[in-house]
Protein backbone atom coordinates (compact mmCIF):
# COMPACT_ATOMS: atom_id res chain seq x y z
CA UNK A 1 0.00 0.00 0.00
CA UNK A 2 3.04 2.66 0.68
CA UNK A 3 4.83 1.60 -2.63
CA UNK A 4 1.19 2.68 -4.91
CA UNK A 5 0.89 5.65 -2.37
CA UNK A 6 3.83 6.79 -2.63
CA UNK A 7 3.65 6.69 -6.35
CA UNK A 8 0.38 8.46 -6.32
CA UNK A 9 1.43 11.27 -4.05
CA UNK A 10 4.32 12.09 -6.34
CA UNK A 11 1.94 12.87 -9.44
CA UNK A 12 -0.07 14.63 -7.39
CA UNK A 13 2.66 16.96 -6.18
CA UNK A 14 3.97 17.20 -9.76
CA UNK A 15 0.64 18.41 -10.64
CA UNK A 16 0.48 21.05 -7.66
CA UNK A 17 3.91 22.60 -8.17
CA UNK A 18 5.21 22.96 -11.72
CA UNK A 19 1.45 22.87 -13.12
CA UNK A 20 0.37 25.19 -10.68
CA UNK A 21 -2.70 23.22 -9.70
CA UNK A 22 -2.61 24.27 -6.09
CA UNK A 23 -5.17 27.00 -7.02
CA UNK A 24 -8.24 26.54 -9.51
CA UNK A 25 -8.64 28.70 -12.25
CA UNK A 26 -12.15 28.53 -12.71
CA UNK A 27 -15.29 28.45 -10.12
CA UNK A 28 -17.41 25.73 -10.61
CA UNK A 29 -17.13 21.57 -10.42
CA UNK A 30 -17.55 21.14 -14.13
CA UNK A 31 -14.75 24.00 -14.69
CA UNK A 32 -12.19 22.65 -12.28
CA UNK A 33 -12.94 19.22 -13.06
CA UNK A 34 -11.55 20.13 -16.53
CA UNK A 35 -8.56 22.08 -15.37
CA UNK A 36 -7.62 19.05 -13.54
CA UNK A 37 -7.98 16.76 -16.60
CA UNK A 38 -6.29 19.56 -18.92
CA UNK A 39 -3.24 19.10 -16.40
CA UNK A 40 -3.20 14.95 -16.67
CA UNK A 41 -3.51 15.17 -20.30
CA UNK A 42 -0.23 17.54 -20.03
CA UNK A 43 1.22 16.11 -17.63
CA UNK A 44 1.39 12.46 -19.66
CA UNK A 45 1.97 13.82 -22.65
CA UNK A 46 5.12 15.02 -20.87
CA UNK A 47 5.67 12.27 -19.64
CA UNK A 48 5.20 10.00 -22.86
CA UNK A 49 7.58 12.22 -24.54
CA UNK A 50 9.99 11.37 -21.77
CA UNK A 51 9.85 7.90 -22.16
CA UNK A 52 9.99 8.13 -25.99
CA UNK A 53 13.21 10.02 -25.87
CA UNK A 54 14.78 7.26 -23.50
CA UNK A 55 14.26 4.58 -25.55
Amino acid sequence: MHRVRGRIEKIFGTWKRPYGLRLMRWRGLPKAAAQVRLTAIGYNLKRTMNILAAS
